[in-house]
């Protein structure tokens, strides 16, 4: 039985004027609260190396940028444009902005079952837009679907098909519920995102992920096959093929040989699995410990989130503003920042009561999903580019990009390569069109826009 349909209250961020007690575990502190700690920091030294990034997040940028934070920033402006997302792109579109609604999750949240979440809705003025959600990972948030609005929203009437688009702050991030209790693992993320669809009227729909959304919307794809009617996913983490499993996958994999593009990519995923892992053995283990880092010093956040910044794009041209702001939208998240790292130990730890083989969903995700549609966007500066020939260990692909650039915040490195690709996915020359009943993505005879 679906859950009733959702009752969501508009959304405006404003940002903290008082600061908790010193006593308190409340995290809402004040920018004025903010300036203080900066302004008390002690950093460490370093080693006297000419390339400083080995070793981490280098003491001059981190000094650099905790002063422009702390005499520099524009708050006000931070507060405005986390306000914008979603809002007064033009168009003509019905429905806009912030919400926040409280969604069921079994087991979880208050009396009624739910946790209250928070999401862009952007609804297309074409009425038969495709429902897409997009899901971010960390440290990401809702404000990745900024640069792909403009471009998903309308389509052009055309080739271009328009989406509805529902982009969720997940349970612990950004300005949706903390998770009070334990075994809050993927399947619990995956219901979150698929009861706030079918509550918005979306009883079928398309997803899109990167990071921890990829591993969530492969998880949708898993539990609700008959409502996710196809992924794309730009964060490509699938196992080599075996006989056993995929007899004409291995034999085709055995007789090509790899490209310089496969031994680039398998050359990245050996450098993050030996150099680039250490945040994920900490968060995946012991998230509490951290946690007192993240929650206490504005620096400790600003330097194991910059070194994700630098370290995962494609020399991405990140300013301080911008930098700041993915930073200042955990240091003023609702359930603070540490809350957001233990997605990591509970997606590791909890088993799937749906998987009779009690496998964790992080492993599962990573081989066949059956049923539901795959679109793959590759990126180079991925944390892992694995060759080609082994998509299709993954589920039935029906589309598959090469792209000369980007990292792992494909949303944000190169937004009109991820849009390309969703329009062609669904569009009416793609293996897509029409795969949610009733929603072509353009105006049909008769039709009028909303």
């Amino acid at each position: 039985m679906s859950p009733p349909l959702l009752k969501p209250t508009p959304f405006t961020f404003t940002l903290p004027t008082a600061s908790p007690s010193p006593s308190s575990t409340s995290p809402s502190p004040s920018p004025d609260l903010l300036r203080q700690k900066l302004a008390l920091t002690t950093f460490p030294d370093e080693l006297s190396a000419p390339d400083q990034w080995p070793y981490g997040a280098p003491l001059a940028d981190v000094k650099e940028l905790a002063r422009f934070w702390r005499e520099e920033f524009d708050f006000k402006g931070f507060e405005e444009r986390v306000n914008e997302v979603g809002r007064g792109l033009g168009g003509g579109a019905s429905a806009e902005g912030q919400w926040t609604a409280r969604v069921q999750v079994e087991g979880f949240g208050g009396p009624d079952g739910g946790l209250e979440v928070h999401f862009v809705h952007y609804r297309s003025e074409v009425p038969g837009a495709v429902p897409l959600i997009f899901v971010h990972g960390w440290p990401g948030s809702f404000l990745e679907v900024e640069k792909l609005l403009p471009l998903l929203a309308q389509g052009d009437g055309k080739s271009a098909p328009a989406f509805h688009v529902v982009a969720p702050s997940l349970p612990n991030f950004g300005f949706s519920e903390g998770v009070k209790k334990p075994g809050f693992g993927l399947e619990q993320y995956a219901e979150v995102c698929h009861n706030l669809m079918l509550g918005l009227g979306y009883d079928e729909y398309v997803t899109q992920g990167g990071d921890w959304g990829m591993f969530i919307t492969r998880t949708m794809a898993l539990l609700y096959p008959t409502h996710v009617k196809a992924s794309h996913i730009n964060m490509i983490r699938p196992l080599a093929p075996t006989f056993s499993k995929h007899p004409f996958l291995y034999l085709q994999h055995a007789l090509t040989p790899y490209t310089a593009d496969d031994h680039a990519g398998l050359a990245r995923a050996h450098w993050f699995a030996s150099a680039g892992r250490g945040y994920y053995a900490e968060q995946s283990t012991k998230p509490q410990t951290i946690g007192y880092a993240l929650a206490d010093s504005p620096v400790a956040l600003l330097a194991w989130i910059y070194e994700k910044l630098h370290d995962w794009t494609d020399e991405y041209p990140w300013t301080p503003t911008e930098i700041l702001t993915w930073v200042s939208l955990y240091y003023f998240s609702r359930a603070g920042p540490a809350a957001s790292v233990r997605i990591y130990y509970e997606a590791n730890h909890v088993r799937s009561k749906n998987d009779p083989l009690k496998k964790n969903h992080v492993a599962r995700t990573s081989e066949h999903v059956p049923h539901v549609k795959l679109g793959l966007a590759r990126f180079p500066r991925e944390l892992g580019v694995f060759p080609k020939s082994w998509s299709g260990t993954l589920g039935k692909v029906v589309w598959e990009s090469e792209n000369e650039r980007g990292g792992h915040f494909a949303a944000t490195e190169r937004p009109e390569d991820l849009a390309r690709d969703l329009r062609g996915m669904f569009g009416k020359e793609g293996p897509c069109f029409r795969v949610v009943r009733g929603r072509s993505g353009y105006v049909e005879k008769g039709e009028a826009k909303l």
